[in-house]
């Protein structure tokens, strides 16, 4: 038996990426996932072949920007498994730019997504965590975490938090499990975003080196198999020819 099999994870950012491969890859391995993100009809699709394919998917719309509504996805899932094992925090954006070129609002919204998303989703799921005496959050970071880059200084920054915010729970609470994931090049819709057209084209050749999203999930998995007193703190992978 799975050391997955009948957990209740909940994956935000699960409409495309490394949500959608986590979401899948758990659910093959007897998970019961449940998606949110703002594409519902991306989720409806998802949840759909996953049930076709055997297994367990449900779906809700999300913002993770507004903390009811965190709190009504996690309350969902709630009503539906009477439980919550795991929450994987990987709804993120990344339009990439020099400071220089002024895109304060593209700033703002990464400050809202990658960091407020996963504090709204802490706030959501901790209490009935606690509750159960047992939980895991799995915070998606990435190897932007762990070194500045041009044009990637407010997108570090979200990210290094992100690390800050994931080390200070696992610090706190010694019932809940925390991890850190910290992808480099990763096959996503995460560059879309990046409105800054040299930045773009340096991006595109960059992600000449992707790994797929599965990758991603197989850490993910990884981390959520292992043993209750077992907690795998961070995990960073990455393509091998990525520097």
């Amino acid at each position: 038996m799975s050391d997955i099999a009948n957990k209740v994870v909940l994956i935000t950012g699960a409409s495309s990426g490394i949500g959608e491969a986590t979401a899948r890859h758990l659910a093959a391995r007897g998970a019961h996932v449940v998606l949110g993100a703002r594409r519902t009809d991306r989720l409806e699709t998802i949840a759909a072949e996953i049930r076709c394919a055997g297994g367990s998917a449900i779906y809700r719309a999300l913002d993770v920007i507004d903390p009811k509504a965190m709190e009504a996805f996690v309350a969902f899932a709630v009503e539906t498994h009477g439980r919550i094992d795991v929450i994987v925090n990987n709804a993120g954006l990344m339009p990439l730019s020099p400071l220089a070129a002024l895109k304060v609002d593209e700033w703002n919204r990464m400050v809202d997504v990658n960091i407020k998303g996963v504090l709204n989703g802490i706030a959501a799921g901790l209490p009935r965590m606690k509750a159960q005496g047992s939980g895991h959050f799995v915070n998606v970071s990435s190897v932007a975490g762990h070194r500045v880059m041009p044009t990637g200084a407010v997108y570090s920054a979200t990210k290094f938090a992100v690390r800050a915010l994931s080390e200070g729970l696992r610090a706190e609470n010694d019932d809940v499990r925390v991890t850190i994931i910290s992808p480099g090049a990763t096959e996503s819709e995460l560059a879309d975003t990046i409105s800054h057209d040299e930045t773009r084209t340096m991006i595109d050749r960059f992600r000449e080196l992707a790994i797929p999203a599965d990758a991603i999930a197989r850490s993910i998995a990884y981390a959520i198999e292992q043993p209750d007193d077992v907690d795998v703190n961070e995990i960073v992978i990455r393509p091998t020819r990525q520097l």
